[in-house]
């Protein structure tokens, strides 16, 4: 198994390359970037992982909340296709395999039917354009009132029909309304990605590593069930002070994780 961290955890004061190396000398394998829209900045990128000597598995698309691919205004939803594509063709510049995708944002004046059928045809439509350019598309759980158990997630992304669409598992957003275990074991074939944080069940929010309620020796159990051995991406806060020392600690904490004992 790898080591990830979302380029947003680290350090905001950093450039690129630094960015890329603190989390290098961390233990990280890779990092997760977000869309890049330009050629040139894409190169540079590349060029700077390169150079750090660290993998860059997956992009997290950055459009997807303010245009929802299931919006029913078609101008915005048009949006949302535009900044995938962008976001897949950031993938194949830096050699990522993987892109994080928020299907739907379910929304009080939409119909829940509405929401599924507009978010469907915009994921088949970019399920296509992505098989074309060799990249796979990872259907992220999120607080989006939307595929809320393993078996509609399922349906979905069956009902894209194309084995470009798996899932990108998040063991944190998973715990307010599900047991992560169970989803992995139940999905485990479809499983692309896993990003992880902790969530505390009593007070509602986001931990750092460990210092949560996810049953994290469960959660490895059920990813070694179902034979997955990619990346486990950390996307967490940094702290107020010396912000570098939680790139470290998420490393540590992810080492005992993935050791499972």
């Amino acid at each position: 198994m790898k080591k990830g961290i979302c380029i947003g955890c680290l350090p905001r004061d950093l450039s690129v390359a630094d960015k890329f190396a603190l989390a290098k000398r961390a233990g990280f394998d890779g990092v997760e970037i977000n869309t890049l829209e330009s050629e040139a900045e894409r190169d540079s990128v590349a060029a700077a992982a390169r150079a750090a000597r660290i993998e860059l598995p997956s992009v997290m698309a950055s459009g997807h909340w303010k245009f929802p691919l299931s919006s029913e205004d078609d101008e915005i939803r048009q949006q949302g296709l535009a900044n995938l594509r962008a976001s897949i063709d950031t993938a194949v510049a830096v050699g990522a395999s993987v892109v994080l995708v928020v299907p739907a944002v379910v929304q009080e004046n939409q119909s829940y039917a509405s929401t599924w059928e507009r978010s469907l045809a915009s994921m088949r439509e970019l399920a296509a354009y992505a098989k074309a350019r060799g990249v796979r598309l990872g259907v992220e759980n999120v607080w989006n009132r939307f595929l809320l158990t393993p078996r509609e997630m399922r349906q979905f992304i069956e009902a894209i029909g194309s084995d470009a669409v798996g899932l990108y598992f998040d063991c944190g957003n998973l715990m307010a309304y599900g047991y992560p275990q169970q989803w992995i074991r139940d999905l485990g074939d479809l499983l692309l990605k896993v990003h992880v944080k902790d969530y505390d069940t009593n007070l509602r929010q986001f931990r750092h590593l460990l210092q949560g309620s996810v049953p994290w020796k469960e959660v490895r159990a059920a990813l070694a069930a179902v034979g997955y051995d990619d990346y486990l991406t950390v996307e967490l806060p940094l702290y107020p002070h010396y912000p570098d020392q939680m790139v470290f600690d998420a490393s540590h904490h992810l080492d005992r994780i993935i050791a499972g004992e």
